[in-house]
This record gives structure tokens, C-alpha cells and sequence, in this order.
């Protein structure tokens, strides 16, 4: 079986979106320019729901494209920032 289902795809795209916004709204440091954040927020698909079904409301109740400030309410704020320190931290400018 190969990677890359719809869900597995949707589930990527919100995460890496999440820790951008994360990143520009907590540290005010960006890993994805502007457009790249812009184009990835209006990839995100709220019918398809995650194996998450917590952040898959999140997201349908909370997530706006044109904006980053939903990341303030996200249910795992502390999940998120060790993926920041882990993985986005050192790509930031």
C-alpha cells in the first residue's frame, strides 16, 4: 500500500499548516512564505474527516484561510510547539 490516501494527505496539510500558523502567531517566525501558507490553507478540506475526529471539529468550527489567528483556540497548543522545537524551529526566518 503506498502513502498518500486523501485522509493521510488532509491529515499532512493540517498539521504542517497548524505548526506554520503556530509559528508566525507564538514566535512571529515563519517557515512557508506567504504564499505558500496561502495556498496551503485553501487546500485544506473540511469533508474529509481525520482519525481525529477532536481536531477534525476543531478545525470545521474554528479554521479560516484568509487568516491565522484560529490557532489561538487549537485543542493541542503543546503539541504543536514541540513539533515547532522538533522539526520547524531552525527552518524559521
Amino acid at each position: 500500500m503506498t502513502w498518500g490516501s486523501p485522509v493521510e494527505i488532509e491529515t499532512r496539510n493540517r498539521i504542517r499548516l497548524s505548526v506554520a500558523a503556530h509559528s508566525y502567531e507564538m514566535h512571529s517566525r515563519s517557515f512557508l512564505s506567504d504564499a505558500e501558507y496561502d495556498a496551503l490553507s485553501r487546500e485544506i478540506d473540511l469533508s474529509i474527516s481525520t482519525t481525529n475526529p477532536k481536531l477534525d471539529n476543531f478545525f470545521r468550527e474554528h479554521f479560516h484561510p484568509d487568516t491565522g489567528m484560529w490557532i489561538h483556540k487549537h485543542p493541542d497548543r503543546a503539541g504543536l510547539e514541540k513539533l515547532y522545537q522538533k522539526f520547524y524551529k531552525d527552518r524559521s526566518k
